[in-house]
C-alpha cells in the first residue's frame, strides 16, 4: 500500500526535517541504565524475523504524549524511571504496544519527535554483521535488557533509520491487529528496489512488486506467507523528503480518528482517502510533531498481512 498520495506536502516536508537525528535520540535513550519489561507476556516460543514488533516514541513532553495517545486509542501507561530517563510502556487492554521516552530538544537543534520502528531478528549479532556488510550504518550498538532482549539501531544505505530487536520472550503472534494496534509499516525511500534488497539480506524477505496507478514503485516485503511491510518511492513534489519508516495504527473509522487527532491537538498531514485495498488511510502527527499513519480496516477486507 502507499499512503503517499499527499494533499499537504509542505507539512510533511517540515515534519521530516531532522527525522533521522530524532530517531537517533531514541536509540541513545534506549541505552539508558534501566530495565525494560518484555514485549510478550507470558513468554511465547514464536519468532517472526522481519516482523515489526515494537515502536518507541521520543517526545519532549511525556505527559502530553500520554494524554494524546490515551485519548486517541485508549492506551494506558506504565511509567518506568531511570537515572536520567523517563519512559512509559503503552498498553492496549493490558497488552504492550509501544514505548514513550521523554527527551528535551534544545533550541536550534534539527530534531523532531519521531516513532522508531523495531523489526524482529533471531540473531542480532548476525543481523548486525549483515546490515553493515550491505552498507548500513550503526547508530546504536546492540544493548541487552534481561527481560526485553537485545536491540540495536541502524540507518539503511538510503538513510532511513530502523531498529532490530531480538526478543527474550518471543515475538507477538501473527494475528490480525485490533483497533489501537500497529497494523502496517511503510518504508518511503529514494530507491525502493535497492532498499528492499538491503532488508531482504538481513531479514530474508520475499519481494513482490505491487502494481500501482500512481506511476511510482511499490514493493511488498514478505516472510512466512505474510506481507510484513512495503518499500515505496518518494513521491515527486515532496522536496527534500528524507527516506524514513512510517508505521500505521488500525482504527475503526479513519475520518473520525483524524478528526479526533485535531481535537486532541495534533495535525492531519494527509487527509483520509481510499487505499487501493478498499480501506481508508491518513497520515497524522501528535501535538509534538511525531508522525504516524491511521489505517481503517473492515471485516470485509482481506487480511492486511496475508500474501
Amino acid at each position: 500500500m502507499s499512503p503517499w498520495q499527499l494533499q499537504n506536502r509542505t507539512r510533511l516536508r517540515q515534519w521530516c526535517i531532522g527525522f533521522i537525528l530524532a530517531a537517533a535520540t531514541v536509540a541513545v535513550a534506549s541505552a539508558a541504565p534501566f530495565e525494560l519489561p518484555p514485549i510478550v507476556q507470558p513468554a511465547s516460543n514464536e519468532h517472526h524475523p522481519g516482523k515489526m514488533i515494537w515502536a518507541d516514541l521520543v517526545t519532549p513532553d511525556l505527559a502530553a504524549a500520554k494524554r494524546f495517545y490515551g485519548g486517541l486509542f485508549g492506551w494506558t501507561f506504565q511509567d518506568i524511571h531511570g537515572r536520567n530517563t523517563d519512559y512509559a510502556i503503552a498498553r492496549l487492554d493490558g497488552i504492550p504496544v509501544g514505548g514513550l521516552v521523554q527527551r528535551a530538544f534544545r533550541p536550534g537543534q534539527h530534531r523532531r519527535p519521531a516513532w522508531l520502528t523495531f523489526i524482529a531478528v533471531k540473531d542480532i549479532v548476525e543481523a548486525e554483521r549483515t546490515a553493515l556488510a550491505h552498507g548500513g550504518k550503526e547508530i546504536s550498538q546492540p544493548h541487552m535488557y534481561a527481560q526485553r532482549g537485545t536491540q540495536a539501531v541502524f540507518a539503511d544505505p538510503q538513510g532511513a533509520v530502523f531498529g532490530m530487536l531480538q526478543s527474550s520472550n518471543g515475538d507477538p503472534e501473527d494475528v490480525q491487529a485490533l483497533p489501537g494496534e500497529w497494523i502496517w509499516s511503510s518504508l518511503v525511500t529514494s530507491d525502493p528496489r535497492k532498499a528492499a534488497a538491503f532488508y531482504q539480506a538481513i531479514f530474508g524477505y520475499e519481494i513482490f512488486d505491487f502494481p500501482s496507478d500512481d506511476g511510482l514503485e511499490h514493493i511488498f516485503l514478505a516472510s512466512e506467507n505474510y506481507a510484513r511491510a512495503s518499500s515505496n518511492a518518494i513521491p515527486a513534489g515532496t522536496g527534500k523528503l528524507p527516506p524514513h519508516w512510517l508505521n500505521f495504527i488500525r482504527v475503526s473509522n479513519a475520518a473520525e480518528a483524524a478528526a479526533n487527532v485535531k481535537k486532541l491537538g495534533g495535525q492531519v498531514l494527509v487527509a483520509p482517502h481510499p487505499d487501493r485495498h478498499g480501506g481508508m488511510v491518513a497520515v497524522v502527527a501528535d501535538p509534538a510533531g511525531a508522525a504516524f499513519g491511521l489505517l481503517e480496516w473492515t471485516g470485509t477486507d482481506s487480511d492486511v498481512g496475508a500474501k
